[in-house]
């Protein structure tokens, strides 16, 4: 599929069920398809991602997720800690996280709040999936400046 097509994919991915990567068809479409990219996101942009991981390969990443097991018991000494500073929360709707199992009912029906006891607000943007950041830089420079201001 090539470096250069994966993160096209990756970058512009907006389905909000679980990820499903059919055989043959990349990220749910054929491969031959041509991916316009959003106005967030340049070519130079997509090329420099993938001039890098052409250099490293995606393997550091995926790691993280064969090691799951020993994520979770490196991690072991902090279960049940509390975030236990304010906090505002932002994701995007169509965000792969907040679609996964179970994620919007944690985040909303009070799991979240029993680890972030301070959790101020939850923000869901519309329209908006893992790289709000980028592709809505004015909103969330927005909320987290009138986030911070209450702290001065």
């Amino acid at each position: 599929m090539g470096t250069t097509r994966v993160m096209k994919e990756f970058l512009t991915y907006r389905n909000p069920g679980p990820l499903f990567l059919p055989k043959g068809k990349g990220f749910g479409h054929p491969t031959d398809t041509p991916i316009v990219l959003p106005s967030w996101l340049s070519e130079d942009e997509v090329n420099y991602y993938a001039a890098k991981f052409d250099k490293t390969g995606f393997t550091g990443g995926i790691n993280y997720y064969r090691n799951l097991d020993i994520n979770w018991e490196l991690t072991a000494p902090w279960t049940g800690a509390q975030v236990k500073v304010p906090v505002k929360f932002v994701v995007g709707d169509q965000d792969l996280v907040y679609n996964s199992l179970g994620a919007q009912d944690f985040i909303h029906e009070g799991g979240f709040k029993k680890y972030v006891p301070l959790l101020e607000e939850v923000v869901v943007l519309e329209g908006v999936a893992h790289f709000l950041q980028q592709e809505k830089p004015d909103e969330i420079s927005k909320h987290i400046h009138v986030f911070l201001k209450k702290f001065h």
